[in-house]
């Protein structure tokens, strides 16, 4: 990243972002929350971690914008607009169900061309295939994943396409074969298969650590200082992501602000419906004979968190789920 480099936009918010040192010497409770998806964007680009060994450009996670913007519908939306209108990329990672890693489009050619000149070195296969990618399936291919069929046929507008070719490109990891079909791709952002090991592990050493305390929480201007063991990306990056994917919380006091470990939904549903059949809470129909733990087992996909109230839906016969003070009909 080149300091003091900020890209050209609409908005004028963007002239908050100072250069990238000076982002960084921010604390993450001064700028938790924005207006605006693309500031929020910039925000997080300008302090994305200096990561050794790795030459990556800066991305965002999906999950970090719905820690810093409150209204998911709108990121969701401004997100949909700045992919249409070739401002960022988004791509798949293969790191949890529903994650999805950002990069603005210059970043991601940048990344692009890094790739192409590490393989020219090694002289690695017929490397005009890039240049088709480059001008034909990142230019006019938006989605997060192609086809087959849609892939030979963009590529040939280059030239004439082999197989050979494609294998290059996902040795080159431009793209990632699917697992549930074969013959659709994932648009994959190169080199970052370690960063993506470490995101895991990271994302686990925080969550250990805060189920350590004894409350289960901590100031975040202490945590924010600490370091992890097993992660390249630094603590602001982790608190953002589990915040927005709901893993951790924040809570207001009069003078700090506190990081929070949410408790596992499984282990609140498995407590409550206890507490519930044992009550008399829960009536069951001619399946009544159910073992229990398998019941509460099935019940655990149909939960669902609505204002911060448990309710639950049975398919099988719940007559009623008390919460609070109501009964909520299933």
């Amino acid at each position: 990243m080149e300091k003091g480099k900020k890209r050209i936009r609409e908005n004028e918010e963007i002239d908050s972002v100072a250069d990238t040192d000076a982002n960084n010497s921010i604390s993450l409770d001064q700028n938790l929350s924005f207006s605006d998806t693309l500031v929020a964007l910039q925000m997080m680009r300008a302090q994305f971690p200096q990561i050794d060994k790795v030459a990556i450009q800066p991305f965002i996670l999906q999950s970090q914008l719905y820690s810093s913007v409150k209204d998911r519908t709108q990121v969701d939306r401004e997100l949909e607009s700045l992919r249409r209108d070739k401002v960022v990329r988004i791509f798949k990672l293969n790191t949890g169900q529903d994650d999805h890693g950002i990069m603005f489009l210059d970043d991601y050619l940048k990344q692009v061309e890094h790739v192409v000149k590490r393989m020219e070195e090694k002289k690695q296969g017929d490397l005009e295939v890039f240049k088709w990618f480059k001008a034909h399936v990142i230019e006019s291919k938006l989605e997060p994943s192609i086809g087959h069929q849609e892939l030979y046929a963009l590529l040939s507008l280059g030239g004439r396409v082999k197989d050979e070719h494609v294998s290059l490109l996902i040795n080159a990891g431009l793209l990632t074969r699917q697992l549930i079909d074969p013959n659709m791709y994932w648009f994959a952002i190169p080199n970052i298969g370690s960063i993506l090991k470490g995101l895991s592990q990271g994302r686990k050493e925080l969550l250990s650590l805060l189920n350590r305390r004894r409350y289960k929480e901590m100031m975040l201007a202490p945590l924010e200082k600490k370091r992890l063991r097993l992660s390249p990306l630094d603590m602001r990056f982790h608190l953002r992501d589990l915040i927005g994917s709901g893993h951790i919380k924040t809570g207001h006091t009069p003078t700090v602000l506190n990081i929070r470990l949410m408790e596992d939904p499984r282990t609140i549903v498995t407590q409550s419906c206890d507490v519930a059949i044992n009550a008399g809470w829960i009536v069951l129909d001619e399946r009544r004979s159910c073992r229990r733990v398998s019941l509460i087992r099935s019940c655990m996909p149909l939960m669902s968190y609505l204002r911060g109230d448990l309710r639950c839906s049975f398919t099988f016969g719940v007559v009623a789920y008390r919460s609070a003070e109501s009964y909520y009909q299933s």
